[in-house]
């Protein structure tokens, strides 16, 4: 995961203040040096879905909640092989979008946007173009959504800012063509009308 956050970082990616540690008092240090509130993250190869078994502990606003969190994901993950904990500033609020992408052995590589977090799978509200794409393909992607109204505005929401949407999308396009990169998903990528924080980050190279 760190080497994916760098790779990403490398490649013109701003993404929230992160650190990996090992122990508890370590967490605390870094959660204070980035300032609350923070979220926690188990950081193993073993660990496909990190939510599902406790991994994950987010809006931690004190160093007492983090510390206390910190031990119940450990005690969570016993059995598995754990790299660390993963500190992150937390995100914005807003809007979970994926924005990912993969290569395909016909097309080439392709992007991927969709509504984004645990609705992913649920309503697989996504669309994709071929590589490289425009501004304009971005906006055709944003339409075809069945969430576009989200993104827009509805019942007197404020917009998404696109123009950071469209940014990351072409990035991400010029990201998995220039690193040759098989599968990629940003996931989510939280989005609200003063730009996105790129929140977890999974790729095969």
């Amino acid at each position: 995961m760190i080497e994916d956050f760098r790779l990403l970082e490398k490649n013109g990616f701003r993404l929230l203040p992160y650190k990996l540690v090992t122990d508890e008092g370590s967490a605390a240090a870094a959660a204070k040096v980035m300032e609350y509130p923070v979220a926690l993250k188990v950081v193993s190869e073993d660990i496909s879905h990190k939510s599902d078994i406790g991994g994950v502990k987010i809006r931690i606003r004190d160093e007492a909640a983090l510390r206390l969190a910190f031990r119940e994901i450990m005690e969570n993950v016993k059995g598995h092989k754990v790299d660390g904990i993963l500190v992150q500033k937390m995100a914005r609020k807003g809007i979970e979008l994926i924005i990912g992408g993969k290569k395909d052995a016909q097309f080439g590589h392709m992007v991927v946007l969709g509504l984004g977090g645990v609705y992913v799978e649920i309503f697989r509200d996504v669309t994709a173009r071929i590589c490289p794409v425009t501004d304009d393909d971005v906006k055709e992607m944003v339409e075809e959504l069945k969430s576009h109204p989200l993104l827009v505005g509805a019942r007197g929401e404020k917009p998404i800012d696109m123009k950071a949407l469209r940014k990351m999308v072409l990035g991400v396009c010029t990201f998995i063509m220039k690193e040759d990169i098989k599968e990629l998903d940003l996931n989510p990528v939280i989005f609200d009308e003063k730009g996105g924080d790129v929140v977890d980050v999974r790729f095969t190279r």
